[in-house]
């Protein structure tokens, strides 16, 4: 049995972001260049849909005003886990973070959620199986 690693999961994610898993309203601005950008909601759902934990949302702020939310995750102890914070320019800030129940079903970013969720698990799977072939075997 092979063991996933977090370290797994991060690639899996970031080489799975594109312009059709960031937030639609603000897909025009995402870029290659800055492939977290607009990921953070589908993101967490689907590194809590693989860790559990909590789900996170701060505010961004720009010059004191609340422009929009980001989310991360917070797994036990208190750990948190964001893989998404490097899409914040300098103007932008992060403040505070509370705990958002998960939602029981996902209306908004559904299509964005599913197609992120699919890639993931997809490449953990060939990953999985990849260092299951390459593992040596055990004589019988």
């Amino acid at each position: 049995m092979t063991t996933l690693l977090l370290t797994d999961i991060e690639q899996a994610v970031r080489s799975s972001w594109s312009a059709e898993t960031c937030t639609p309203e603000y897909r025009s601005r995402w870029t290659g260049d800055n492939p977290a950008r607009d990921q953070c909601g589908v993101t967490a759902m689907v590194l809590n849909d693989l860790l559990g934990g909590e789900l996170i949302r701060g505010e961004v702020h720009v010059d004191g005003e609340r422009v929009d939310y980001h989310w991360w995750n917070r797994l036990g102890m208190g750990v948190e886990i964001d893989l998404t914070r490097e899409q914040f320019g300098p103007q932008e800030h992060v403040v505070g973070g509370v705990v958002v129940p998960r939602p029981p079903e996902i209306r908004r970013l559904r299509e964005e959620y599913e197609l992120l969720h699919g890639r993931v698990l997809d490449k953990l799977g060939r990953q999985r199986s990849s260092a299951a072939a390459a593992a040596p075997r055990r004589p019988a």
